[in-house]
C-alpha cells in the first residue's frame, strides 16, 4: 500500500522559509517521477515542482526560490521554499507517478496523493 505523508507547513512570514517533506512508503521515490502541487483557496490545484530521474521542474513562478530534492535513503522528498510570498498561500500536496517529462506538470499523470499540508505566508 503505498502512503505519501507531507509534512513541514505552517505559518510564516513574507520573506521567510521552510522546507515540506514527503515521507513514502509503498514505493521508492527514486523509482517514480514525484512532484509538489499547491491548491490556494477558490483557484484549480497547479504545478510547483517535480523530480523526475535525476532531473528537476519547477513553474517559473518559484524559480530561484523553491528547490524540490529527494534523498534515497531516507525514502523521503523535500521542497526547500525561500523567500516566501503571500501568493504562495495554499495547501501543498506531494504526488508520485511514473510520468515522462511532458506530462510532470500534469495532475492526471500522478497515481498516489499526500493529504496535503497547509502553508500560510502573512504579509
Amino acid at each position: 500500500q503505498v502512503q505519501l505523508v507531507e509534512s513541514g507547513g505552517g505559518l510564516v512570514q513574507a520573506g521567510g522559509s521552510l522546507r515540506l517533506s514527503c515521507a513514502a512508503s509503498g514505493l521508492r521515490v527514486n523509482n517514480y517521477g514525484m512532484g509538489w502541487f499547491r491548491q490556494a483557496p477558490g483557484k484549480e490545484r497547479e504545478f510547483v515542482a517535480a523530480y523526475k530521474g535525476g532531473s528537476t521542474y519547477h513553474v517559473d513562478s518559484v524559480k530561484g526560490r523553491f528547490t524540490i530534492s529527494r534523498d534515497n535513503a531516507k525514502n523521503t522528498v523535500y521542497l526547500q521554499m525561500n523567500a516566501l510570498k503571500p501568493e504562495d498561500t495554499a495547501v501543498y500536496y506531494c504526488a508520485a507517478g511514473r510520468v515522462i517529462t511532458s506530462t510532470l506538470r500534469t495532475e492526471s499523470a500522478y497515481n498516489y496523493w499526500g493529504q496535503g499540508t497547509q502553508v500560510t505566508v502573512s504579509s
